[in-house]
Protein backbone atom coordinates (compact mmCIF):
# COMPACT_ATOMS: atom_id res chain seq x y z
CA UNK A 1 0.00 0.00 0.00
CA UNK A 2 1.43 3.34 -1.27
CA UNK A 3 1.11 6.39 0.97
CA UNK A 4 0.47 9.88 -0.75
CA UNK A 5 2.62 12.33 0.09
CA UNK A 6 0.42 14.73 2.01
CA UNK A 7 0.26 11.91 4.39
CA UNK A 8 4.26 11.33 4.39
CA UNK A 9 5.39 13.30 7.82
CA UNK A 10 8.90 14.27 8.77
CA UNK A 11 9.81 12.88 12.01
CA UNK A 12 11.41 15.12 14.63
CA UNK A 13 14.10 14.41 16.55
CA UNK A 14 16.26 15.91 19.26
CA UNK A 15 19.10 16.70 16.74
CA UNK A 16 16.48 18.02 14.42
CA UNK A 17 15.15 20.57 16.18
CA UNK A 18 18.27 21.22 17.64
CA UNK A 19 19.02 21.97 13.70
CA UNK A 20 15.93 24.15 12.58
CA UNK A 21 16.80 26.08 15.92
CA UNK A 22 20.38 27.03 14.41
CA UNK A 23 18.73 27.95 11.09
CA UNK A 24 16.37 30.11 12.82
CA UNK A 25 17.78 32.10 15.56
CA UNK A 26 19.84 34.61 13.35
CA UNK A 27 16.73 35.64 11.21
CA UNK A 28 14.34 35.44 14.18
CA UNK A 29 17.36 37.84 15.59
CA UNK A 30 17.16 40.22 12.37
CA UNK A 31 13.40 40.67 12.50
CA UNK A 32 13.28 41.59 16.09
CA UNK A 33 16.10 44.05 15.05
CA UNK A 34 13.93 45.28 12.56
CA UNK A 35 11.35 46.23 14.61
CA UNK A 36 13.16 47.30 18.07
CA UNK A 37 16.51 48.95 17.34
CA UNK A 38 17.41 51.47 19.60
CA UNK A 39 18.00 54.96 18.37
CA UNK A 40 21.72 56.04 19.05
CA UNK A 41 23.62 59.19 18.00
CA UNK A 42 26.04 57.10 16.30
CA UNK A 43 23.74 54.90 14.57
CA UNK A 44 22.49 55.67 11.33
CA UNK A 45 18.48 54.84 10.05
CA UNK A 46 18.20 51.67 8.47
CA UNK A 47 18.98 51.55 5.27
CA UNK A 48 22.28 53.79 5.42
CA UNK A 49 25.53 53.66 5.48
CA UNK A 50 26.89 53.42 8.63
CA UNK A 51 30.15 56.29 8.65
CA UNK A 52 33.36 54.25 9.77
CA UNK A 53 34.19 57.50 11.97
CA UNK A 54 31.08 57.47 14.03
CA UNK A 55 31.92 53.72 14.37
CA UNK A 56 34.71 53.97 15.41
CA UNK A 57 34.67 56.90 17.99
CA UNK A 58 31.26 55.37 19.47
CA UNK A 59 33.37 52.23 19.91
CA UNK A 60 36.04 53.55 21.88
CA UNK A 61 34.13 55.79 23.70
CA UNK A 62 31.91 52.88 24.73
CA UNK A 63 34.95 50.57 26.55
CA UNK A 64 34.34 50.80 30.03
CA UNK A 65 31.35 53.53 29.52
CA UNK A 66 27.54 53.04 29.43
CA UNK A 67 25.83 54.70 26.38
CA UNK A 68 23.63 57.43 28.13
CA UNK A 69 27.51 59.01 29.37
CA UNK A 70 28.81 58.46 26.00
CA UNK A 71 25.77 60.22 24.21
CA UNK A 72 26.69 63.79 24.50
CA UNK A 73 29.85 63.42 24.87
CA UNK A 74 29.97 61.77 21.52
CA UNK A 75 27.88 64.95 19.87
CA UNK A 76 30.60 67.22 21.52
CA UNK A 77 33.38 65.53 19.77
CA UNK A 78 31.28 64.89 16.41
CA UNK A 79 30.54 68.75 16.86
CA UNK A 80 34.43 69.66 17.22
CA UNK A 81 35.72 67.42 14.77
CA UNK A 82 33.59 66.07 12.01
CA UNK A 83 35.80 63.75 10.69
CA UNK A 84 38.78 61.77 11.38
CA UNK A 85 41.19 64.32 8.86
CA UNK A 86 39.85 67.30 11.84
CA UNK A 87 40.39 64.72 14.98
CA UNK A 88 44.04 63.75 13.39
CA UNK A 89 44.65 67.71 13.29
CA UNK A 90 43.99 68.41 16.71
CA UNK A 91 46.37 68.80 19.45
CA UNK A 92 46.21 65.92 22.13
CA UNK A 93 45.88 68.87 25.02
CA UNK A 94 42.69 69.68 23.11
CA UNK A 95 41.63 65.95 22.48
CA UNK A 96 42.11 65.56 26.32
CA UNK A 97 40.09 68.66 27.86
CA UNK A 98 37.15 67.71 25.78
CA UNK A 99 37.32 63.82 27.18
CA UNK A 100 36.81 65.14 31.01
CA UNK A 101 35.07 63.19 33.03
CA UNK A 102 34.39 60.33 30.35
CA UNK A 103 37.34 58.56 32.27
CA UNK A 104 39.90 55.69 31.32
CA UNK A 105 42.14 58.51 29.86
CA UNK A 106 44.36 56.25 28.38
CA UNK A 107 41.56 55.71 25.22
CA UNK A 108 41.35 59.17 24.66
CA UNK A 109 45.31 59.14 24.00
CA UNK A 110 44.88 56.25 21.79
CA UNK A 111 42.05 57.92 20.30
CA UNK A 112 44.14 60.41 18.93
CA UNK A 113 47.09 58.39 18.27
CA UNK A 114 45.02 56.77 16.20
CA UNK A 115 43.09 59.62 14.31
CA UNK A 116 46.95 60.41 13.35
CA UNK A 117 47.51 57.40 12.13
CA UNK A 118 44.41 57.07 10.07
CA UNK A 119 45.23 60.66 8.50
CA UNK A 120 49.50 59.80 8.06
CA UNK A 121 49.07 56.52 6.83
CA UNK A 122 45.81 56.17 5.56
CA UNK A 123 45.16 59.07 3.51
CA UNK A 124 42.04 59.51 5.88
CA UNK A 125 40.61 56.30 5.56
CA UNK A 126 40.16 53.83 7.88
CA UNK A 127 41.29 50.36 6.98
CA UNK A 128 37.93 48.23 6.26
CA UNK A 129 39.54 44.92 7.95
CA UNK A 130 40.26 43.60 11.08
CA UNK A 131 43.50 43.16 10.23
CA UNK A 132 44.52 46.42 9.10
CA UNK A 133 41.96 47.82 11.78
CA UNK A 134 44.28 45.74 14.34
CA UNK A 135 47.25 47.75 13.29
CA UNK A 136 45.75 50.92 14.69
CA UNK A 137 46.90 52.09 17.76
CA UNK A 138 44.00 51.59 20.41
CA UNK A 139 41.98 49.26 18.80
CA UNK A 140 42.62 45.83 20.06
CA UNK A 141 40.32 41.92 18.83
CA UNK A 142 36.76 43.41 19.83
CA UNK A 143 36.78 46.99 18.65
CA UNK A 144 38.14 45.55 15.21
CA UNK A 145 35.69 43.26 15.00
CA UNK A 146 32.65 45.98 15.77
CA UNK A 147 34.15 48.62 13.54
CA UNK A 148 34.64 45.57 10.54
CA UNK A 149 31.40 44.38 11.00
CA UNK A 150 29.12 47.47 11.33
CA UNK A 151 31.07 49.76 9.42
CA UNK A 152 31.68 47.42 6.88
CA UNK A 153 29.68 44.37 7.44
CA UNK A 154 32.49 42.08 7.22
CA UNK A 155 31.36 38.40 8.71
CA UNK A 156 32.69 38.83 12.34
CA UNK A 157 31.36 38.93 15.18
CA UNK A 158 32.62 41.03 18.00
CA UNK A 159 31.60 40.14 21.50
CA UNK A 160 30.69 42.73 24.32
CA UNK A 161 29.43 42.47 27.64
CA UNK A 162 25.81 42.84 26.76
CA UNK A 163 26.20 40.00 23.65
CA UNK A 164 28.70 38.02 26.24
CA UNK A 165 25.43 37.94 28.28
CA UNK A 166 23.09 37.24 25.63
CA UNK A 167 25.14 33.86 24.57
CA UNK A 168 26.03 32.62 27.53
CA UNK A 169 22.51 32.46 28.63
CA UNK A 170 21.09 31.01 25.21
CA UNK A 171 23.64 28.02 25.81
CA UNK A 172 24.05 28.24 29.42
CA UNK A 173 27.99 28.21 29.31
CA UNK A 174 28.89 26.49 33.00
CA UNK A 175 32.46 27.95 32.14
CA UNK A 176 33.23 31.21 34.42
CA UNK A 177 34.68 34.16 32.80
CA UNK A 178 37.09 35.40 31.78
CA UNK A 179 38.18 31.68 31.12
CA UNK A 180 34.65 31.73 28.75
CA UNK A 181 35.52 33.87 26.96
CA UNK A 182 36.76 32.06 23.73
CA UNK A 183 33.77 29.53 24.03
CA UNK A 184 31.29 32.89 23.89
CA UNK A 185 32.58 33.86 20.96
CA UNK A 186 32.85 30.78 18.56
CA UNK A 187 28.97 30.03 20.16
CA UNK A 188 28.10 33.77 19.11
CA UNK A 189 29.63 33.45 15.39
CA UNK A 190 26.57 30.90 14.93
CA UNK A 191 24.21 34.02 15.46
CA UNK A 192 25.42 35.52 12.09
CA UNK A 193 23.85 32.42 10.31
CA UNK A 194 24.86 30.35 7.44
CA UNK A 195 27.31 32.58 4.59
CA UNK A 196 25.58 32.48 1.37
CA UNK A 197 27.50 32.47 -1.90
CA UNK A 198 27.75 36.00 -3.74
CA UNK A 199 25.37 37.37 -1.13
CA UNK A 200 26.84 40.78 -0.80
CA UNK A 201 24.10 41.76 2.13
CA UNK A 202 25.30 39.58 5.05
CA UNK A 203 24.08 41.65 7.64
CA UNK A 204 26.86 40.90 9.98
CA UNK A 205 27.09 44.50 11.46
CA UNK A 206 23.17 43.96 11.91
CA UNK A 207 23.56 40.57 13.48
CA UNK A 208 25.84 41.76 16.13
CA UNK A 209 24.11 46.06 17.20
CA UNK A 210 20.99 43.05 17.33
CA UNK A 211 22.82 41.64 19.89
CA UNK A 212 23.98 44.43 21.59
CA UNK A 213 20.39 46.30 21.74
CA UNK A 214 18.81 42.66 23.36
CA UNK A 215 21.68 42.30 25.91
CA UNK A 216 21.08 46.07 26.48
CA UNK A 217 17.10 45.97 26.92
CA UNK A 218 15.90 42.38 27.19
CA UNK A 219 18.56 40.07 28.65
CA UNK A 220 19.76 42.34 30.93
CA UNK A 221 21.69 41.58 34.21
CA UNK A 222 18.91 41.46 36.59
CA UNK A 223 15.26 40.15 35.97
CA UNK A 224 15.61 39.78 32.49
CA UNK A 225 12.49 40.52 30.06
CA UNK A 226 12.40 36.79 28.62
CA UNK A 227 8.92 36.59 27.71
CA UNK A 228 9.76 39.36 25.40
CA UNK A 229 12.93 38.06 23.54
CA UNK A 230 13.00 36.42 20.66
CA UNK A 231 15.05 33.75 20.71
CA UNK A 232 13.42 32.90 24.73
CA UNK A 233 11.63 29.04 23.32
CA UNK A 234 15.47 27.98 22.67
CA UNK A 235 17.08 29.81 25.26
CA UNK A 236 18.80 26.65 27.67
CA UNK A 237 18.92 29.19 31.15
CA UNK A 238 15.38 29.88 30.63
CA UNK A 239 14.50 26.21 30.48
CA UNK A 240 15.97 25.98 33.82
CA UNK A 241 14.67 28.88 35.55
CA UNK A 242 18.58 29.77 35.83
CA UNK A 243 18.75 33.30 34.01
CA UNK A 244 20.37 35.04 36.61
CA UNK A 245 23.34 33.11 36.84
CA UNK A 246 24.56 33.55 33.68
CA UNK A 247 27.49 34.38 33.09
CA UNK A 248 29.10 33.10 35.49
CA UNK A 249 32.03 34.89 36.75
CA UNK A 250 35.40 34.12 38.79
CA UNK A 251 35.53 36.43 41.77
CA UNK A 252 37.03 39.79 41.15
CA UNK A 253 40.28 40.36 42.96
CA UNK A 254 39.98 44.29 44.30
CA UNK A 255 43.17 45.79 44.57
CA UNK A 256 44.80 47.48 48.13
CA UNK A 257 43.74 50.88 49.25
CA UNK A 258 45.98 53.61 48.29
CA UNK A 259 46.27 56.83 50.14
CA UNK A 260 47.79 60.43 49.18
CA UNK A 261 47.67 63.65 49.93
CA UNK A 262 46.48 66.81 47.21
CA UNK A 263 47.47 70.50 47.87
CA UNK A 264 44.66 73.30 46.56
CA UNK A 265 46.59 76.02 46.41
CA UNK A 266 44.61 79.15 45.50
CA UNK A 267 46.20 82.71 44.57
CA UNK A 268 43.19 85.30 44.37
CA UNK A 269 41.25 84.02 42.05
CA UNK A 270 43.68 81.25 40.43
CA UNK A 271 44.45 77.77 41.20
CA UNK A 272 47.67 75.88 40.97
CA UNK A 273 47.85 73.23 38.65
CA UNK A 274 50.26 70.63 36.85
CA UNK A 275 50.21 67.92 33.91
CA UNK A 276 50.44 64.78 34.67
CA UNK A 277 53.23 62.61 32.51
CA UNK A 278 52.46 61.43 29.10
CA UNK A 279 52.70 57.72 30.19
CA UNK A 280 50.81 56.20 33.46
CA UNK A 281 47.66 56.31 35.16
CA UNK A 282 45.41 59.85 34.14
CA UNK A 283 48.48 60.37 31.44
CA UNK A 284 48.64 63.71 30.01
CA UNK A 285 45.56 65.19 32.17
CA UNK A 286 45.49 68.25 34.53
CA UNK A 287 46.24 67.75 38.47
CA UNK A 288 46.09 70.04 41.64
CA UNK A 289 49.89 68.83 43.04
CA UNK A 290 50.21 65.82 44.81
CA UNK A 291 52.14 63.21 46.80
CA UNK A 292 52.79 59.73 45.35
CA UNK A 293 49.60 57.49 45.91
CA UNK A 294 50.75 54.42 48.50
CA UNK A 295 49.25 51.58 50.22
CA UNK A 296 51.27 51.95 53.40
CA UNK A 297 51.42 56.21 52.57
CA UNK A 298 51.01 58.53 55.79
CA UNK A 299 50.26 62.16 56.30
CA UNK A 300 53.71 63.12 57.65
CA UNK A 301 55.30 61.32 54.57
CA UNK A 302 52.90 62.49 51.74
CA UNK A 303 53.12 66.43 53.45
CA UNK A 304 57.11 66.14 52.41
CA UNK A 305 56.17 66.31 48.80
CA UNK A 306 54.19 69.39 49.12
CA UNK A 307 54.85 71.93 46.91
CA UNK A 308 57.74 74.43 47.83
CA UNK A 309 55.80 78.05 47.89
CA UNK A 310 57.24 81.46 49.08
CA UNK A 311 54.71 82.21 52.17
CA UNK A 312 53.44 79.16 52.95
CA UNK A 313 54.81 77.39 56.09
CA UNK A 314 51.70 75.47 57.31
CA UNK A 315 49.40 73.56 55.21
CA UNK A 316 45.43 73.60 56.60
CA UNK A 317 44.03 70.25 56.54
CA UNK A 318 40.11 69.86 55.12
CA UNK A 319 38.05 67.50 57.33
CA UNK A 320 37.34 64.58 55.61
CA UNK A 321 39.09 62.81 52.51
CA UNK A 322 38.18 62.19 48.61
CA UNK A 323 37.46 59.08 47.69
CA UNK A 324 37.50 57.32 44.59
CA UNK A 325 37.88 53.81 42.40
CA UNK A 326 39.84 52.84 39.66
CA UNK A 327 40.12 49.81 37.79
CA UNK A 328 42.86 48.46 39.96
CA UNK A 329 42.73 49.52 43.43
CA UNK A 330 40.45 51.96 45.20
CA UNK A 331 42.06 55.42 46.44
CA UNK A 332 41.77 57.63 49.47
CA UNK A 333 43.39 61.50 49.39
CA UNK A 334 43.87 63.59 52.01
CA UNK A 335 43.14 67.55 51.38
CA UNK A 336 45.81 69.94 52.07
CA UNK A 337 44.73 73.99 51.26
CA UNK A 338 46.91 77.07 51.08
CA UNK A 339 46.51 80.99 49.72
CA UNK A 340 49.63 83.01 48.55
CA UNK A 341 50.31 86.12 47.66
CA UNK A 342 48.76 87.92 44.51
CA UNK A 343 52.47 87.19 42.42
CA UNK A 344 53.63 84.36 44.21
CA UNK A 345 55.66 82.62 41.66
CA UNK A 346 54.29 78.65 40.35
CA UNK A 347 56.92 76.09 41.08
CA UNK A 348 58.51 74.71 38.17
CA UNK A 349 56.19 72.92 36.27
CA UNK A 350 53.61 73.96 37.47
CA UNK A 351 50.63 76.66 36.80
CA UNK A 352 48.21 79.28 37.88
CA UNK A 353 44.81 78.77 35.55
CA UNK A 354 41.40 81.26 36.54
CA UNK A 355 39.26 79.54 38.88
CA UNK A 356 36.70 80.35 36.42
CA UNK A 357 37.84 78.48 33.59
CA UNK A 358 38.51 75.32 35.30
CA UNK A 359 35.89 73.60 33.00
CA UNK A 360 38.37 73.89 30.14
CA UNK A 361 41.13 71.76 31.95
CA UNK A 362 41.83 68.08 31.15
CA UNK A 363 40.33 67.58 34.80
CA UNK A 364 40.10 63.44 35.28
CA UNK A 365 37.06 63.34 38.02
CA UNK A 366 39.46 62.24 40.96
CA UNK A 367 40.70 65.88 40.62
CA UNK A 368 37.22 67.59 40.51
CA UNK A 369 36.49 65.75 43.46
CA UNK A 370 39.31 67.28 44.96
CA UNK A 371 39.20 70.95 43.94
CA UNK A 372 35.43 70.80 44.93
CA UNK A 373 36.51 69.51 48.67
CA UNK A 374 39.46 71.88 48.70
CA UNK A 375 37.62 74.97 47.37
CA UNK A 376 34.53 74.16 49.24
Amino acid sequence: MSLSGAAIRRKKTPSSDQEDAVTARPALLLAWYDRHRRVLPWRPPAGHKPDPYAVWLSEIMLQQTGVKTVGPYFQKFLARWPDVTALGRASLDDVLRMWAGLGYYSRARNLHACAVAVLRDHNGVFPDTEEGLRTLPGIGPYTAAAIAAIAFDRRTMPVDGNIERVVSRLFAVEEELPQAKPVIQKLAATLLGPSRAGDEKSRAGDSAQALMDLGASICTPKKPACSLCPLNDDCAARQRGEQEIFPKKAPKKSGDLRRGAAFVVTRGDELLVRTRPEKGLLGGMTEVPGSDWRAAQDDATALKQAPSLAGVTRWHRKLGVVTHVFTHFPLELVVYTARVAARTRAPKDMRWVPIATLDDEALPNVMRKVIAHGLG
